[in-house]
Parts: structure tokens; C-alpha cells; sequence
């Protein structure tokens, strides 16, 4: 289990570190390109649902989140539990490593919201990832990529 822990934390680095280099670029091009200018113009004018600057950003991480969280999956699958995944990719294990994924992002902005009440910012982020951590590693290991009981023999 703690190898497994290592493997995910260090998956989780690389993540980070792809989340954070697809947000830039999206969000350059977001900003740059006229179409995505005048495209998020539109949307955010047809919703009236806040500034033109955090759509951009909303956007542009919802680019990224899913780039990261497809990178992490095919890694996840092939590395950390490999014996739990057979080292597969399936349709249905992504889906759940997504939806694990996002009740990450839920776990650590609320650990962030609630412990910035309490202590300094830096602080306080730094607990909401170790928090995702947890959720994330264990929704990984006990819900997306747990051991699969074989079928018994002459059961439908």
C-alpha cells in the first residue's frame, strides 16, 4: 500500500505539472484567439452568468482538468495499480476514476474554503491537497481500480 501511495503521489506530481502547463496554454490561447474571445463573449452575455475573465479561466481549467485527469487515469491504470487493472484501459474505469476525481476537487476546495477560515491561505491549500490525496488514493483503490472477484462457476 505504501509503494502504491509513492506511485499515485508521484503520478499526482507529474499531473500537477501537466495541469498546470495545458491551463497556460488554453487559457494564452482563450485570450489571444479572437473566435475564443468572441465565443466566450457570446456565452457569457447569453447566460449572464459573470465576467468574460472568469469564464476564460473556467474554461480554460475544465481544458486542463480533463487532460490532466485522462493522463493520470492511463497512468494510474498502468502503473500504480496495474494488478488491480490488469494494466487495461476500460471505458467504465475511467468514467469512475472522473467521477472519483471530481469528488476530489469538491474535498479539496471545501477543505480550502473551510481551513482558510481558520489558518493563512498557503496553509490552508496545503491541507486541502493532502486532503484530495486521501480521497483521491482511496477512491483509486477502493471504488475505480479494486480487485474484481472472478465470476463463480455456473453463476449468470
Amino acid at each position: 500500500m505504501i509503494l502504491k501511495a509513492v506511485s499515485f503521489a508521484l503520478i499526482g506530481l507529474v499531473n500537477t505539472a501537466v495541469d498546470f502547463v495545458v491551463f497556460t496554454a488554453a487559457r494564452w490561447v482563450l485570450l489571444s484567439w479572437p473566435i475564443a474571445i468572441d465565443g466566450i463573449a457570446w456565452a457569457v452575455e447569453l447566460c449572464h452568468c459573470g465576467s468574460q475573465r472568469t469564464a476564460t479561466l473556467i474554461v480554460a481549467n475544465t481544458i486542463s482538468w480533463s487532460i490532466a485527469v485522462s493522463g493520470s487515469y492511463v497512468m494510474n491504470s498502468r502503473l500504480t495499480f496495474a494488478a488491480e487493472s490488469g494494466g487495461k484501459l476500460k471505458l467504465s474505469s475511467y468514467g469512475m476514476f472522473v467521477a472519483s476525481g471530481i469528488i476530489g476537487y469538491l474535498a479539496n476546495t471545501t477543505t480550502l474554503v473551510v481551513a482558510a477560515a481558520f489558518l493563512p491561505d498557503l496553509i490552508a491549500k496545503g491541507c486541502a491537497i493532502l486532503v484530495s490525496f486521501v480521497v483521491n488514493f482511496s477512491m483509486s483503490h477502493f471504488v475505480v481500480f479494486r480487485p474484481r472477484r472472478p465470476p463463480l462457476e455456473g453463476a449468470r
